[in-house]
């Protein structure tokens, strides 16, 4: 039997397990204990657990995995939790922080109560089915509908996730309806957890690239409606990249609550 002392924390509905790993404890191999641990009904219960860890370099290292049990790449409000986690156990002691994910370095701020999260640089944006696929630390698959309210998520996501091209690695699948010109309404299916999810921050950030890139909005500050609440997603556009005559969207951030839940000990 293990004992394991875990915390919860949600960033818009989008909610995590958090460990502290710093004494390398965990069994980070163990993918049927990670998707006991995330089962609603026997477990904690969420959409995914992160690890937090030391890195050499920076203030700490995140280490991500989806509901599944499986390792998985960059989740942007999971990002955004550890951000408030890793001050909540010490770990940072100031407004802004340096940290290695899965996809690489973050830089992280907190302002008026809100966590700012740098993502990557996107550059490769290609035009798939009746949407825009690109990549914001995750695949994501982007699309415009009508009556967003009404959509059956689950079902229409799953058939795109584990459909032609995507069916091999699987793809994130947002839908997505204008309100605004800066504020879009948008639904996510996520892989790993093969259900919609609340919210989805890099979805989010995938969706107001995309709405930028398809010519449904000139800003570059963007409003996210989930189902958990709003992100905010601000970026830079470069029209040259490599130079190509190419859009390059630089210095993205995503933007939103993070917010502690509770925390506990659970034996298995």
């Amino acid at each position: 039997m293990r004992v394991i002392h875990f915390y919860k924390y949600q960033g818009t509905g989008n909610d995590f397990i958090l460990i502290d790993n710093r004494l390398n404890t965990f069994p980070k191999e163990d993918t049927k204990l990670v998707a006991q641990l995330c089962e609603r009904r026997f477990g904690v219960g969420g959409d995914g657990l992160i690890l937090l860890e030391d890195d050499p370099e920076h203030d700490f290292s995140m280490i991500y995995y989806n509901s599944d049990g499986n390792p998985s790449s960059m989740c942007g409000n999971g990002g955004r939790c550890i951000v408030a986690f890793s001050q909540k156990l010490g770990v940072i002691q100031k407004e802004e922080t340096t940290f290695s994910a899965p996809d690489g370095l973050h830089k992280a701020l907190f302002k008026n109560n809100l966590i700012h999260l740098q993502m990557q640089d996107v550059s490769h944006i290609e035009k798939v089915k009746k949407g825009l696929f690109l990549n914001t630390g995750s695949p994501h698959y982007v699309e415009v509908v009508k009556n967003l309210d009404s959509m059956d998520v689950k079902k229409k996501g799953a058939e795109i996730r584990y459909g032609v091209p995507f069916n091999i690695e699987g793809v994130n699948v947002n839908f997505v309806e204008p309100i605004d010109e800066n504020h879009f309404k948008v639904r996510t299916y996520e892989r790993g957890v093969e259900d919609e999810t609340y919210s989805c921050g890099t979805g989010a950030t995938a969706t107001a690239i995309a709405m930028h890139k398809g010519g449904k909005t000139k800003a570059e500050y963007i409003i996210l409606e989930t189902k958990g609440g709003n992100l905010e997603v601000t970026f830079e556009v470069k029209k040259e990249f490599l130079g190509l005559k190419i859009k390059e969207y630089t210095n993205v951030w995503l933007i939103g609550e993070a917010n502690f839940v509770f925390e506990g000990t659970i034996t298995v």
